[in-house]
């Protein structure tokens, strides 16, 4: 990906603090580039602190008076839309589109667009895209701050970039290995034998305790020192119960 390729286009935006909320969300995901199509009201010290750490990319918002010079060099247009509009377009969710953009980036311009706080992109603006991406919002509620659908669209766009490098929960890199099967036997016994001196099992009626204790511990998956700690505990608590019953 090169982001230096790509520019989030709000289109007629009314509200500044809805702009400093995009630039960061916009830098939140490594985008910084901003271009606000006849903004109603720009520049203004809301957009500024709404911004917070993203100031830079306020500063250097490129304001222009039509589409057309927003959009003019790019190659690749994405226009946004919370609403299914059931226009004969390609059409996409957000990962989806997210990859495309990513793809496009190397080596083509790419402006994503996002409308009106109120009313979106219109039928025309969205004729001038190549692709549009669809946010499947709940129909109880359809209603998406343009902020959000922002960060919606650069965080999966950071996701796609990332994609591969990212370590998953079975591959990660955890601080001690997983214990082996042998160790959380030997847990297991010495959890059983704890919780016999307890009177918390009882042996001859023990119904599904064990069973339902193993499931426990198999679903977190323990690590040695884990392991270790936990039967810390046990030895310790066996000794408690031993010392008390002597006196």
């Amino acid at each position: 990906m090169n982001s230096q390729n790509i520019q989030v286009v709000l289109v007629n935006p009314s509200h500044p603090g809805n702009i400093g909320a995009v630039a960061r969300a916009m830098k939140n995901m490594g985008l910084n580039h901003l271009v606000l199509v006849a903004p109603r009201k720009f520049p203004d010290p809301e957009a500024q602190w709404r911004a917070a750490s993203a100031v830079d990319i306020i500063d250097n918002a490129r304001v222009v008076e039509t589409l057309d010079e927003a959009i003019g060099d790019s190659q690749f247009v994405v226009g946004t839309s919370a609403r299914d509009r059931r226009i004969p377009w390609p059409v996409q969710d957000a990962r989806l589109t997210a990859a495309r953009i990513v793809e496009r980036s190397v080596k083509e311009k790419v402006s994503i667009l996002f409308g009106r706080e109120d009313s979106g992109l219109n039928n025309e603006e969205l004729r001038r895209c190549n692709l549009h991406c669809h946010i499947p919002t709940h129909p109880d509620y359809e209603s998406l701050n343009l902020s959000m659908a922002v960060q919606i669209v650069c965080y999966e766009i950071r996701m796609a970039e990332l994609e591969g490098t990212l370590p998953s929960d079975e591959d990660s890199h955890w601080e001690n290995p997983f214990a082996t099967s042998q160790d959380m036997e030997y847990f297991y016994q010495h959890l059983e034998e704890t919780l016999v001196e307890l009177e918390f099992l009882n042996p001859a009626a023990p119904k599904q305790l064990m069973t339902r204790l193993r499931r426990l511990y198999n679903r977190v998956r323990l690590d040695d020192m884990e392991v270790q700690i936990l039967r810390g505990i046990l030895k310790e608590t066996r000794r408690v119960i031993r010392e008390k019953g002597t006196n």
